[in-house]
């Protein structure tokens, strides 16, 4: 094998792999160290530069993070990241005068469709700049699905109008109650360009008999947006969901705390193929939801015009070795007895204020065309983001998309390329303080996985707006911080300096060190001390050593960065090194433009 071209800022990104898993590629480690020593503002801030909602994510993102955190291959439970940045958010101390500023405008005018966290995240990154910002909101508030489908329970409404605040605060101007009908017309207003952030309002239809016989058969997303303003107060005393993704989720605990005495999800598959998040799944069994698999709707049944029960085939499927379901077999047939059904099986995208003469081209599903890498459809400046543009996903892509969007626009408007964009890039430190001293803890900490204090069970629904999770005190995360790995501390080595003494392979508690004769990959994997399964994580490899001209291979899939060999090393050849990776914002396209500029 080659050398590891470490200059690559992808390589040790790719060993962060809580922040490699995180769209917006927020530095997991380094914001859960700010929190050990108690800096809450300072991780504040360090979250909010990439994710832009420390607060509300820290509530309710889809936590991409934590499956691929490297404690999870320690031990069963990742570090309680998404939980942690929540922590930040409660506990940070003034932070006002951190926040993006508004500046002279410079006459550029973007408009906004949508208030939701897509268009914020553009509106937060474009501002500060001087463009003029207009965003145009449906609905009486902001948030978009933030507000109308995330239940209060979980998502409390002060949080949102905080942090949507500080955006709305750089000089933005909002306008709500402003649906756009018609983007020909938006388009002949004379804006640089526009971002289309409406994500996909529209819940998806079972359209089996019965479905238009009865008035208490509702569409999950259109239900729980009545239900956050008020217009649905009550529902029947049983209650079945249909579908078991995270919105079926905030169906089935919604309904729990509006009149709900039995509730049942539907799910057609086995448990292993739901789109619901394991914790979602606990939190609503929890409060005594039952989940019941392989039900596939036939119809609805209808006496005398009221909805009195649903009927379901009986499922049986086939999972071959490789984890594929079959489409499966039915094997029976059973009527479940409900007051009311609520359909969650999915959204789609809805445009049919998008002219289909203007230029904007549109595939099978009536979504438009959109580029991933620059956001912009076929029409020149106009733009997609978040739900809008791929179709659902969860709350932080649509904050990546904001980011990558907001670059494009900037470059639209300044007339050069969308996709000569500034690379990612890579900063390595020295984290050493002493012989045996680093600036971060690096002891392994045993302690499991903290529980989030939940409120008690007969307290919880007597509101609908009773935030169930309390939240960790500043007392209760010291030991949750200290389960971090520091995977952003990397081990760095210099092959000129290595004596090929074998200290830091007979200290390593994990066997993720050889010294070996070079190969190809696969004959590599298998000399190495512990044999290097895990094939999409790298392998690291030096150079020939000066002595044998054999390579120092390490497992980075093992590797707990725990320092030891570092510290064992009589000559300094390992050192641990902080790996910040650089990921351009539009705020760094611009900066990049100035020193251009005054370069020529």
């Amino acid at each position: 094998m080659k050398p590891t071209d470490t200059n690559n800022p992808d390589y040790f990104h790719k060993v962060v792999d809580c922040q490699w898993a995180c769209p917006a590629h927020t530095d997991v480690p380094l914001y859960i160290r700010m929190i050990a020593q108690g800096r809450f503002g300072d991780a504040y801030i360090e979250n909010r530069k990439s994710n832009v909602f420390p607060g509300i994510l820290g509530r309710v993102c889809d936590r991409p993070c934590e499956p691929a955190c490297r404690r999870g291959r320690v031990e069963d439970r990742p570090v309680a990241i998404c939980r942690l940045k929540r922590v930040a958010a409660d506990h940070r101390d003034d932070i006002s005068d951190r926040l993006p500023k508004a500046t002279a405008s410079n006459g550029k005018k973007v408009a906004l469709i949508g208030a939701g966290c897509a268009s914020l995240t553009v509106a937060n990154d474009l501002a500060p700049l001087g463009y003029e910002i207009t965003i145009f909101e449906a609905l009486k508030t902001t948030g978009g699905l933030m507000r109308t489908n995330i239940p209060q329970f979980r998502l409390p409404p002060k949080v949102l109008d905080e942090e949507i605040g500080y955006i709305l605060d750089i000089g933005v101007d909002l306008k709500l109650n402003h649906p756009i009908d018609s983007m020909k017309e938006l388009l002949d207003q004379g804006y640089d360009a526009v971002f289309v952030g409406t994500g996909a309002p529209r819940g998806k239809n079972l359209d089996i008999p019965g479905r238009y016989d009865s008035e208490n058969i509702h569409i999950g997303i259109d239900w729980l947006e009545s239900v956050a303003f008020d217009h649905i107060e009550k529902i029947g005393k049983r209650v079945l969901i249909i579908g078991v993704g995270n919105t079926a989720m905030d169906c089935c605990r919604t309904s729990m705390r509006i009149g709900a005495e039995d509730v049942k999800v539907m799910a057609r598959k086995p448990r292993e193929f739901f789109k619901a998040s394991a914790w979602e799944l606990e939190d609503a069994e929890e409060e005594h939801v039952e989940i019941l698999v392989n039900h596939s709707p036939k119809n609805f049944v209808i006496e005398d015009g009221k909805l009195v029960g649903m009927t379901f085939e009986i499922m049986e499927y086939k999972i071959d070795d490789g984890g594929r379901i079959d489409r499966g077999t039915v094997v029976g047939e059973e009527v479940i007895p409900c007051d009311d059904v609520i359909l969650a099986i999915g959204q789609d995208n809805a445009f049919p204020w998008i002219e289909r003469d203007i230029g904007i081209e549109f595939n099978d599903w009536e979504c438009p065309i959109v580029s991933e890498e620059t956001m912009m459809c076929s029409r020149d400046g106009v733009f997609f983001g978040g739900d809008a543009a791929f179709g659902p996903k969860n709350i932080i892509w649509a904050v990546a998309h904001g980011h990558e969007a907001a670059i494009s626009i900037h470059r639209y408007i300044q007339g050069n390329s969308l996709t000569d964009r500034l690379p990612r890039g890579v900063n390595l430190s020295s984290q050493k303080m002493g012989v045996h001293e680093w600036s971060f803890s690096n002891d392994f900490d045993p302690t499991g996985r903290r529980l989030m204090p939940h409120v008690d069970l007969k307290e919880r629904f007597k509101k609908l707006d009773i935030e169930v999770e309390l939240g960790f005190t500043a007392e209760q995360v010291t030991q949750e911080v200290e389960r971090c790995l520091n995977c952003d501390i990397q081990t760095v080595f210099t092959e000129k300096l290595c004596i090929e003494c074998d200290a830091c392979i007979d200290i390593c508690p994990v066997n993720c060190l050889t010294i070996t004769h070079n190969g190809d990959e696969a004959d590599l994997r298998t000399r190495l001390s512990a044999p290097a399964e895990n094939l999409e994580q790298a392998l690291y490899v030096s150079g020939d050593l000066p002595q044998t001209s054999r390579v120092m291979v390490k497992d980075e899939d093992l590797c707990v960065h725990c320092s030891l060999c570092a510290e064992r090393c009589p000559t300094g050849a390992w050192d641990m090194q902080k790996s910040i990776v650089l990921i351009p914002q539009v705020a760094d396209e611009v900066a990049d433009d100035k020193a251009q500029t005054s370069a020529a």
